[in-house]
C-alpha cells in the first residue's frame, strides 16, 4: 500500500464516521460540530485532487459561513436536544429496505468492476483555479447560478417568517 493510499483510507474512514456521527447524534450542536468535520475532511479530500480553490472554498463556505449560520439559528431558536417524534410505523421499514438497496447497488458496482483502472492524465495547470471556475461558471452557469440566488433568498426570507415570534395583539 502507498502512502497516499493510507492517507486516502483514513481520510474516508474519519469522512464516513463523521457522517454517521452526525446523522446519530440527538444533540443538535454536536451534529453540527460533526459537519464541520467532515466538510473539512472533503477539503482535504479536494486538495489531494489537484484542487486547492475548490477546498478553500469548501472549507469557507460551507464549514465556515453556513455552519456558523446553522449553529445560530440552533442557539436562537433553542434546539439543542432534537425531541423525540411519534414514529410513522411504515418509515423503519421503508429506510431499511432502501438502505438493503443501496447495499446490493454498491456490492454490485464494486464487484463489476473488473481489471485495473487507467491512470489519469496529469492535470492542466489552471483546473480549480478561481479563474477558470469564474469564467466556467458566468459563461455556461449563469441562469442556473441567478435561480440559485434568488432560491436561497427565498429560503432566507421564509426563514425569517417562520421563526418570527407571534404576539398577541390587544
Amino acid at each position: 500500500m502507498t502512502p497516499d493510499l493510507i492517507v486516502f483510507f483514513l481520510l474516508a474512514l474519519v469522512a464516513v464516521a463523521s457522517a454517521l456521527g452526525m446523522l446519530f447524534s440527538r444533540n443538535a450542536v454536536y451534529a453540527a460540530l460533526l459537519l464541520i468535520l467532515n466538510f473539512s475532511t472533503v477539503a482535504i479530500f479536494y486538495l489531494i485532487l489537484s484542487a486547492p480553490f475548490i477546498a478553500l472554498a469548501q472549507v469557507t463556505v460551507y464549514a465556515g459561513a453556513i455552519m456558523v449560520l446553522f449553529l445560530f439559528v440552533i442557539m436562537l431558536l433553542g434546539a439543542e436536544q432534537t425531541g423525540r417524534a411519534s414514529p410513522i410505523w411504515w418509515l423503519k421499514p421503508l429506510a431499511l429496505g432502501l438502505g438493503v438497496v443501496l447495499l446490493i447497488e454498491a456490492i454490485y458496482i464494486v464487484t463489476s468492476q473488473r481489471g485495473v483502472m487507467q491512470a489519469m492524465d496529469t492535470v492542466a495547470p489552471t483546473f480549480g483555479g478561481p479563474t477558470a471556475i469564474g469564467e466556467t461558471l458566468f459563461r455556461q452557469f449563469v441562469l442556473p447560478f441567478e435561480v440559485t440566488s434568488i432560491l436561497l433568498l427565498v429560503a432566507m426570507i421564509g426563514a425569517i417568517v417562520l421563526s418570527k415570534v407571534k404576539t398577541p395583539q390587544g
